[in-house]
């Protein structure tokens, strides 16, 4: 090999090691981001942090807001904006209780869980597309709007789901695979597979990124951009209702209340996973591993010995802070 082709060589493979980094920026920062901070919780508390029970605990609670998150992400990738999931959780367990009250089969129930939840979602995409209403002010409307119907319709009452637990109901959506895994977290990860899928390895993926970094461009390359947007928006609808059910079989109660307290977690999960709010930028690695980083920071806290009057300060440092490194590992790389 002459000294010519050597350094050609070479150089070829700094440009695909350097084009690798640049694909994969948002990625490789969260991973960082989420290492950095796993290490200053094992140093504050090695005896938790090194210990399965900490884990465990994760994957029973973070997946309440991850599998929402990730079709959100979708949403977001679009350049538009959901904060109706809260409410969309509560309402389609409201028809599970319901229809569980009157059928007692728990698989219809579900089906008409989730059928509820996707048109619920479907219905904010609708409402973008055919006024063309920001779909912030449309899912803040419709967040208020499933909540009163759920308060109205249960009087604020809950109901007791206490007749799945031993079923081979609840065990595949909240038992323990090997009992050791919970199932949510299995179904996290089935959902992740999912929507990885869609996004990088079929057409409907590269009509969101293109809808969200230019929507005029995919009107005139033929996209249909509003049924491409209700999709996501039903999509997440459906995802909410999952997770809303699989939260209320966590602790086999229906509270009208559900979703309370999940719109602050699932919103960091997906911008601290590198999506951007304007559209067009987003991965679902990095919302997934984020859904971890926010889940694990309550019990972190507390772990190394802060007051839990912490939690928004640390929330708000760490994602300013991801977002500062995966600005500067984009910048260097570009």
């Amino acid at each position: 090999m002459t000294a010519e082709a050597a350094t050609t060589k070479r150089s070829s493979s700094r440009s695909g090691f350097s084009g690798y980094l640049r694909t994969h920026a948002i990625q490789i920062g969260i991973t960082i981001v989420a290492f950095l901070i796993w290490t200053v919780f094992a140093i504050g508390s090695p005896e938790t942090f090194f210990s399965y029970n900490i884990y465990q605990a994760f994957m029973s609670t973070t997946p309440f807001f991850a599998i929402i998150a990730l079709p959100l992400t979708m949403v977001i990738i679009t350049g538009e904006m959901d904060l109706s999931f809260p409410s969309i959780m509560s309402f389609g367990v409201l028809i599970y209780a319901s229809l569980l009250l009157m059928t007692g089969n728990m698989w219809i129930s579900l089906v008409g869980c989730l059928v509820a939840g996707l048109l619920a979602g479907t219905l904010n995409g609708w409402i973008t597309v055919a006024f063309g209403v920001p779909s912030l002010v449309v899912t803040i409307g419709t967040q208020f709007f499933w909540r009163g119907v759920v308060q109205v319709a249960t009087d604020g009452r809950g109901t007791s789901l206490l007749s799945t637990r031993g079923t081979f109901f609840y065990d595949l959506f909240v038992g323990r695979l090997f009992g050791l895994i919970p199932m949510q977290m299995v179904w996290t990860v089935l959902i992740a597979i999912g929507t990885w899928v869609l996004l990088n390895r079929t057409s409907y993926g590269a009509h969101v990124y293109l809808i969200g970094d230019n929507e005029d461009s995919a009107r005139l390359m033929g996209i249909n951009v509003g049924r491409r947007k209700m999709l996501v928006f039903g999509v997440t609808g459906l995802a909410a209702a999952f997770a809303g059910l699989v939260a209320s079989l966590e602790v086999t109660y229906y509270w009208p209340t559900l979703g309370e307290g999940y719109l602050l977690n699932t919103l960091s999960s997906v911008f601290l996973g590198g999506t951007s709010v304007f559209g067009g930028v987003g991965t679902i690695y990095g919302t997934f591993v984020a859904s971890f980083i926010i889940g694990a920071i309550n019990a972190g806290i507390v772990a190394i010995g802060l007051s839990g009057f912490y939690t928004q300060l640390i929330y708000g440092l760490i994602i300013v802070l991801s977002v500062v490194i995966q600005t500067v590992v984009g910048k260097r790389l570009s």
